[in-house]
């Protein structure tokens, strides 16, 4: 069944939010790959928003985000935990919201063209003592100050619905 995420340009960025994650609700139901999970979120992110780069990095051996599915140009492979954005956020369990790349210490450049950054950790179990790590959503903009406290929002909803379709799945 093929399914589809609407065009959302008109909206302002909080509404656009709120109906993308209806929409991305329909798409994920009921799919048990984590493989297709993590990929069709990656392209409905990047085709409802147009953003330059979204994917995922998941946990390996608990010492490296490893890059997973994602929608851009070719990125980073492996990123140390506490290490730019990405190891960052996973370091410290929150959102960050980097508006100029450049500024930020220890960035990674996986692209010279990445100009800003939202990192969204990825942790699964609503239990805060026996939460378990996955990863991270990564979203980088062409543009500085690109990202703001409706995308720190709608991104964290949409973290927050995936993970509790990734949290039956054996990984």
């Amino acid at each position: 069944m093929e399914q589809t995420i609407e065009c959302l340009d008109s909206l302002p960025k909080a509404e656009r939010y709120q109906r993308f994650l209806q929409d991305y609700r329909l798409l994920i139901e009921g799919e048990t790959d984590v493989v297709a999970l993590l990929a069709n979120t990656a392209a409905a992110l990047h085709d409802a928003f147009g953003f330059f780069w979204v994917g995922f990095y998941v946990t390996k051996d608990k010492q490296w985000l490893s890059l997973g599915p994602f929608q851009g140009p070719v990125a980073c492979t492996r990123i140390k935990r506490g290490r730019g954005v990405c190891g960052t956020a996973w370091a410290e369990g929150r959102t960050l919201v980097v508006p100029d790349v450049d500024a930020f210490p220890g960035h990674i450049a996986c692209s010279s063209l990445s100009r800003s950054e939202i990192v969204v950790p990825i942790c699964l179990s609503a239990e805060r003592q026996s939460q378990r790590f996955f990863g991270v959503l990564d979203i980088d903009s062409t543009r500085l100050n690109d990202f703001d406290d409706d995308d720190r929002i709608g991104l964290e909803a949409v973290v927050t619905v995936l993970s509790k379709a990734l949290s039956p799945i054996e990984h």
